[in-house]
């Protein structure tokens, strides 16, 4: 059991009554992910994605990517907990994430970030009308978050993987066109 597993062990176990019999594995694994992600998918926390009404492929081919080392994040904490998911719980935390209702977006558009979105050509995959599946639905999702991933792509610290075109030169340069994009982004409903 990882340190987080244990935490909520741990915590579980004290909110048990005395005498009563406690078991860690009783608890659908979903909840190691609720730590971070929200036990709905929504996240309180920008360093952590909304996973709510997400692509449920994109949700599995991720957790796979984190366990095969293709995908790393900071402190390493995805890869750590996702070990701890055995592999007949991939299908319980995916169907649980991708079918919860999609998070609320964020108040404020961004219309210069709507024009850089539609010139980047970035909707011909991540729109709700795409055919391409496993691809991830970006709206209604923190902006920051999407603003620090897409920094990352544009500078080589996060890859492309899977049969996807590489996002790197698709990024635009100017960090200020970024938070931009990610503010619009983060207005649009998810689909």
């Amino acid at each position: 059991m990882g340190p987080k597993a244990a935490f909520i062990a741990t915590t579980l176990a004290l909110a048990t009554p005395a005498g009563a019999d406690f078991d860690a594995e009783a608890f659908p694994p979903y909840e190691r992910c609720a730590l971070c992600h929200g036990l709905f998918g929504v996240s309180a926390n920008a360093r952590f994605p909304n996973l709510a009404g997400q692509e449920p492929v994109y949700i599995e081919n991720q957790i796979r990517a984190f366990l095969s080392g293709d995908r790393h994040n900071d402190g390493g904490q995805m890869t750590s907990i996702v070990t701890e998911l055995k592999p007949e719980d991939i299908p319980v935390v995916v169907e649980w994430f991708s079918t919860q209702d999609p998070p609320a977006p964020a108040p404020e558009g961004n219309a210069a970030g709507r024009a850089l979105y539609d010139a980047q050509n970035c909707g011909d995959c991540h729109d709700a009308g795409s055919s391409y599946l496993g691809v991830p639905h970006l709206m209604a999702q923190h902006a920051d978050y999407l603003a620090k991933q897409m920094r990352e792509f544009r500078d080589g610290v996060r890859g492309t993987h899977l049969g996807c075109l590489p996002h790197g030169p698709m990024m635009p340069a100017d960090d200020s066109d970024i938070t931009a994009i990610a503010a619009y982004l983060a207005s649009v409903p998810r689909p």
